[in-house]
């Protein structure tokens, strides 16, 4: 039981890193869309989510394959909700 609950929390936070990850990328559109240097933004926005979420599936996993593994669908799952709130927030092209 102790196993199903450490993934179960691992799962949980690869969520939260989703949503570090993949909510920073879409702030990062809608601000770098707007600026007068959005290469600044888009390469500055992609290495700080990127080393963001790796430190945290880092420490999450606690050198444990298994609560690597099951911080993955959490993660994914938080891309597929946030481009479907982004798309109908931004509306068709």
């Amino acid at each position: 039981m102790r196993d199903f609950t450490l993934l179960a929390f691992a799962a949980v936070g690869g969520a939260s890193l989703g949503i570090v990850f993949y909510g920073g990328l879409y702030w990062t559109i809608r601000r770098g869309m707007v600026s007068k240097t959005p290469a600044l933004w888009f390469s500055g926005s992609l290495m700080l989510r990127t080393f963001l979420v790796l430190g945290g599936f880092y420490t999450i996993s606690g050198g444990d394959w298994h609560r690597l593994i099951a911080c993955f669908p959490g993660f994914l799952l938080v891309r597929v909700v946030v481009m479907r709130c982004g798309y109908r927030l931004a509306g068709p092209p």
